[in-house]
């Protein structure tokens, strides 16, 4: 778990990255998921004032702005106008200083070919993908009731592979919901050999008070099982991971720099959000730098700065 646990911090203050949350609540009432229940349903916050907001933060030296929903593609769906995430991204590429735009959470069903499109559209935008699954047994999705089939969640996953080669995928699963069997389990560890994701939030399944799975469903699976279940798919994770790293060795990646470890060396992101960890001075937070990767792990990359004046592409 440690290799895969990135050694950068998770939680962050930072000057030149600001996060912006544009929507409220959550309509999908997942079984499992006390969300709705304690926010409310989606509200949007209108194009207008969010656009303001990020002018603001633009003009006082932000650069990175990451737009936030419990489901964020659902942005704008409850305003009486036309409004969209993909509209919201793209009058985002209007202002000055903002140089890269990143959203979360995604929700697969909502998750549209005009988003897709626009993310293709400009290096400015993440090309880091967020979908969470859950499971890849469409029985359990179900039970979860989380309103897609496998199928049809991969066939997604096909077309953002197709316009956006380049992307890196992250999902999330949870492992040992109630009723899940040693062939529901098998099919959810095919499904990552099958996407290859470079990033996979694990949970065990825990019954929360109020849910609808709480209500419903015994939690039948024994803790040894799921550790079990949990401890597997992990280290399948991590193999995945350093394979799909080895790719960078040798080779200079963009990096945001965003702070300082305790070790003293810095930290960044590239635009599909790889961590990438290098030696250099605290004046260079902020800024834009080219790597060069000497080492890998399942986690963060490992460089150098680069000697070479090399201009951005779109593998980062």
């Amino acid at each position: 778990l440690s290799e895969l646990d990135s050694t950068t911090p998770r939680y962050r203050e930072s000057n030149h990255h600001a996060w912006v949350t544009i929507i409220y609540g959550c309509d999908k009432f997942c079984s499992y998921c006390i969300v709705p229940y304690v926010r409310g349903r989606e509200r949007s916050r209108t194009m207008g004032d969010i656009l303001a907001e990020v002018r603001k933060l633009a003009d006082n030296g932000y650069k990175e702005i990451t737009y936030l929903g419990q489901n964020v593609d659902s942005y704008g769906k409850d305003l009486d106008d036309d409004t969209s995430l993909s509209k919201l991204i793209k009058e985002t590429l209007k202002i000055q200083g903002i140089e890269r735009i990143w959203f979360l959470t995604s929700y697969p069903k909502d998750f549209s070919e005009e988003l897709i499109e626009t993310i293709a559209s400009s290096d400015r935008i993440s090309k880091s993908i967020h979908l969470p699954i859950q499971s890849g047994s469409d029985k359990i999705l179900k039970a979860m009731n989380r309103g897609y089939t496998k199928e049809e969640y991969l066939e997604l996953i096909s077309k953002i592979k197709e316009k956006l080669p380049k992307a890196s995928l992250s999902t999330d699963l949870i492992l040992g919901f109630p009723g899940e069997t040693e062939n529901d389990y098998l099919e959810t560890k095919e499904l990552l050999k099958t996407v290859r994701y470079d990033r996979v939030n694990f949970a065990v399944y825990s019954p929360r008070e109020g849910t609808l799975s709480a209500r419903k469903y015994k939690d039948n699976i024994p803790h040894k099982i799921k550790a079990a279940r949990l401890n597997e798919l992990l280290e399948l994770q991590k193999s995945i991971n350093r394979e799909k790293n080895e790719r960078y060795v040798g080779k200079n990646v963009e990096t945001i720099v965003e702070g300082v470890l305790k070790d003293g060396n810095l930290y960044g992101r590239t635009i599909t959000n790889k961590n990438v960890i290098f030696s250099g001075q605290k004046e260079l937070i902020g800024e834009k730098v080219q790597i060069e990767i000497h080492n890998i792990s399942a986690g963060p990359l490992r460089g150098v700065l680069s000697t070479k004046n090399l201009q951005p592409s779109r593998e980062h």
